[in-house]
């Protein structure tokens, strides 16, 4: 009796190693998941939802890939990327801060990707809102860009080409953003009368109304270039996601809050 319970225990025992033995080989001969390239984008703030819905689909075509983005002014980002910040692509809203990088970009990489447009906004429900640009001598507040910000700089060539930046100015009218979503939720919130964007930042804030187009003849264009850095560390990947920032189907979704091609 002793020695058939003897038996059995070592029965058992040996089973359970075996057992073990199974599941460790199952864990040893698992399959890794591939780790995903972070793709580093620093791009103008307006870029913001446009860029956001792409990389959804982007990411879907492309497993391997996750797209970081950095938004904020392009003066903001171009110190950065001059301070040593780890980018692989930048898309400035002007010309301005893509030059200023000089050899810091792969000039031969460089793109004039989109264009977009400037305009006059109000609260949505503002009962004294200006009706065009002319108007503007009429109103108490108008909130603009930064001068190092694109759409700042866009302003003033208007304001002045019109003959208003003096008095808007001098008697104390206008609010500054740090880039254009601040001056968004600055009319978006009522805090002013009216303020200067651009139409494809209007398009995704429903609290304003786009009540005129800065004249074209005021203003540059307002052409957005994109570039690969020179020292990229996924210099490869960041010119695939500027081409195909470049096809049809990413320039759907900017036509649809309101770029153009240059």
């Amino acid at each position: 009796m002793k020695k058939r319970l003897a038996l059995l225990c070592m029965a058992a025992m040996f089973l359970s190693a075996c057992g073990n033995t199974s599941t460790d080989s199952n864990t040893t001969d698992a399959t890794p998941t591939a780790e995903k390239k972070e793709l580093t984008v620093f791009a103008a703030a307006s870029l913001t939802e446009s860029l956001n819905t792409i990389k959804e689909t982007y990411e879907k075509e492309h497993a391997d890939i996750e797209l970081v983005y950095n938004f904020d002014s392009s003066g903001t980002l171009q110190t950065q990327i001059e301070e040593g910040a780890i980018c692989d692509l930048f898309i400035s809203a002007g010309q301005k801060q893509m030059d200023g990088l000089g050899e810091l970009v792969k000039q031969d990489s460089r793109v004039d990707l989109l264009e977009n447009t400037v305009v006059l906004v109000a609260p949505k429900d503002a009962t004294d809102a200006p009706k065009s640009f002319d108007d503007l001598v009429n109103v108490s507040s108008i909130a603009l860009g930064n001068s190092d910000v694109p759409v700042g700089q866009y302003s003033e060539e208007i304001l002045k080409n019109m003959g208003l930046w003096d008095t808007l100015n001098e008697n104390g009218k206008i609010t500054f953003g740090s880039n254009v979503k601040e001056v968004t939720s600055q009319v978006a919130a009522g805090a002013v009368d009216c303020g200067i964007v651009y139409r494809t930042d209007a398009a995704s804030e429903p609290e304003i109304t786009v009540v005129a187009d800065a004249p074209a003849n005021t203003y540059s264009p307002a052409i957005y270039p994109a570039a690969v850095l020179q020292d990229a560390p996924e210099a490869e990947a960041a010119q695939e996601f500027l081409d195909y920032l470049n096809s049809d189907a990413a320039m759907d979704v900017f036509a649809s809050v309101g770029f153009t091609r240059p």
